[in-house]
């Protein structure tokens, strides 16, 4: 139970479990051993004083020196066998952990990342995890360790003498128990001071990714000062938790070292009373030097075991985060993709209420509908980036909830409004499509995507890095690359967020072009903002408030007169011929 509840508390895999154990096997063993060589000292000094007191030949050395280097051998070889217990084996505990976090990530929905504020996220992965592996290796093992190494001593004073002992060991309780009474005010600091981090992490990204919009508005001196409000705020508070969390630790220092003054004062009496030998008492200061020893480190750090178990809950609810999986083999009847029934929400607010209809293989069907209707969550819920909550989607009359999303994906290109490109060349941006695709098939790709009418103008070609996220291209460039990317990949179900929305008419015609070639024979699913775009397709759906309000050609559509579809075209006939 005490393993279990330690696992949970400190996000411990079993094999993390298993390295604190060890440490703390290998703690008590040292200090025992460190023990030991307080008792040679103690001995060496009984003999010595034997030979002032009654007389007689000092003590040889030869029998003490080999003792002695006995005891430092031990000491060696212990101490090198604890420093890999707790060190040693929680470094590779930390790799293990590290890879977990992120193999979990790969599974989980991707949905899920859209809810998740990035900057909370990276913290999690780099921040927490390196705080709990200090907790790992620093903290745990020796704590417990000391634990027990303390109580076997205590048992060991208690039978010389228990009023000394009681003399020497009534701090040790009584600081922990002030220092676990603080827990709760640790851990509320502990969460302020990591909210009010997070909000410098979010205002400096904010910043930086809006700094064109904030020169271009003059609003930099506003944007400063509140980032370094931002940042003063979080230094005052985590100052009044390191404060806080400081007075306890050195009020529990202070009440363990008083165990000392009562431990003289105590065998002062006693040997003035003639109860005690001088000798009993002198063991006894010996002893408490080290018995103290094994909590300094633990007192600094127990208040950051505290601290941890707010990274240890952040880390545990990415953990127990349900991940989207399935059957690795797939084999659909078609790819004709059928929603029944589906209900979605996001959070407490429901987008999709129960939505039917089938996009058809080889034709191309069309979401259309005002903002927030749900058009975009179809197309996501259709590739399996999120789980539907009610209903079924199917491809090919599989449900697609039990296939694995990776396995899943392999049929399905995407191309939207918001392309990501990464800071590498052309070549290897395009190649993402089909991972080992040979650079005539990439080229072939991008020739068929009109992407050679750019490429070629670059420095170096194909070769050419483009930058954070395509910086150096412009929108219909990187538009293009995208779809040069889905043309590689050649799957056969298509999904289409209004690829050309953004684009000036030359580039639309170019994109336009390149997208006739991607969506031959697929099945295409396409998100339509602009009537006009969708003028060709097969079949349009018309989702409003979350159902689906209308479907059927565009002929269809427009002959009824009163329909949301034909309302929404003269909507938008009329606002093509506004002028300034």
């Amino acid at each position: 139970m005490l393993w279990k509840n330690l696992q949970q508390k400190y996000a411990l895999t079993d094999q993390g479990v298993k390295n604190v154990q060890r440490g703390a096997f290998w703690t008590v063993i040292v200090n025992i051993v460190v023990m030991g060589g307080m008792g040679i000292l103690y001995l060496l000094m009984e003999r010595y004083m034997d030979t002032l007191t009654i007389g007689g030949a000092l003590p040889k050395a030869l029998p003490y020196l080999a003792l002695l280097l006995g005891f430092l051998a031990l000491s060696l070889l212990t101490h090198l066998q604890q420093y890999r217990a707790t060190y040693g084996l929680v470094y590779g505990e930390v790799k293990a952990v590290r890879i977990g976090l992120a193999e979990r990530l790969r599974k989980l929905p991707l949905g899920w990342f859209g809810k998740r504020d990035l900057a909370d996220l990276t913290e999690t992965v780099m921040g927490d995890v390196n705080r709990l592996e200090h907790v790992w290796s620093h903290c745990l093992g020796y704590l417990y360790g000391s634990y027990v190494s303390t109580a076997i001593v205590a048992v060991c004073l208690f039978l010389y003498d228990w009023r000394l002992a009681l003399a020497c060991l009534w701090g040790v309780p009584v600081a922990f128990g002030l220092l676990f009474g603080s827990r709760k005010l640790a851990k509320q600091n502990s969460e302020r001071a990591k909210a009010a981090a997070l909000q410098v992490s979010d205002g400096i990204q904010e910043t930086l990714e809006s700094i064109r919009e904030i020169r271009a508005t003059n609003q930099e001196e506003r944007f400063l000062r509140e980032l370094n409000e931002k940042i003063d705020r979080s230094e005052r508070v985590q100052i009044r938790g390191e404060l806080s969390t400081g007075i306890f630790v050195n009020a529990a220092s202070v009440i363990m070292r008083l165990g000392v003054a009562t431990t003289i004062m105590v065998g002062t009496g006693l040997i003035l009373s003639g109860q005690i030998r001088f000798m009993l008492l002198f063991l006894f200061l010996l002893v408490i030097t080290r018995v103290y020893a094994p909590f300094d480190q633990a007192l600094a750090l127990i208040a950051e075991m505290f601290v941890s178990q707010v990274s240890a809950n952040r880390l545990l609810e990415i953990q127990k985060t349900r991940t989207a999986e399935g059957a690795e083999k797939f084999f659909p009847q078609g790819h004709d993709i059928e929603f029944r029934d589906v209900r979605f929400s996001y959070d407490d607010k429901e987008v999709l209420k129960g939505v039917s209809f089938t996009a058809k293989e080889g034709q191309v069907t069309a979401l259309v509908g005002p903002s927030g209707s749900g058009k975009s969550t179809c197309a996501r819920l259709a590739a399996r980036l999120w789980d539907v909550e009610g209903g079924s989607v199917l491809l090919g009359g599989v449900d697609i909830s039990t296939v694995d999303p990776e396995v899943l994906l392999t049929d399905y290109s995407m191309v939207f409004q918001d392309v990501v490109l990464f800071d590498d060349t052309v070549m290897e941006n395009i190649r993402l499509g089909r991972r080992g695709a040979t650079d005539e098939a990439v080229r072939s790709a991008a020739k068929a995507a009109n992407c050679d009418e750019f490429v070629e103008k670059l420095p170096h070609g194909y070769a050419t890095a483009i930058g954070e996220n395509g910086a150096k291209l412009s929108g219909g460039e990187r538009q293009r690359i995208s779809i040069a990317r889905a043309l590689l990949k050649d799957a056969p179900i298509v999904l289409l967020d209004e690829a050309t929305a953004s684009l000036d008419v030359e580039n639309e015609t170019e994109v336009q072009g390149a997208l006739s070639r991607l969506l031959a024979g697929k099945t295409v699913l396409v998100i339509a903002h602009r009537m006009r775009t969708v003028q060709n397709a097969d079949k349009i759906v018309v989702l409003s408030d979350g159902r689906v309000a209308e479907q059927g050609s565009p002929e269809e559509l427009m002959a009824k007169r009163n329909g949301v579809f034909a309302r929404m075209a003269q909507l938008q006939s009329v606002s093509t011929g506004w002028k300034l």
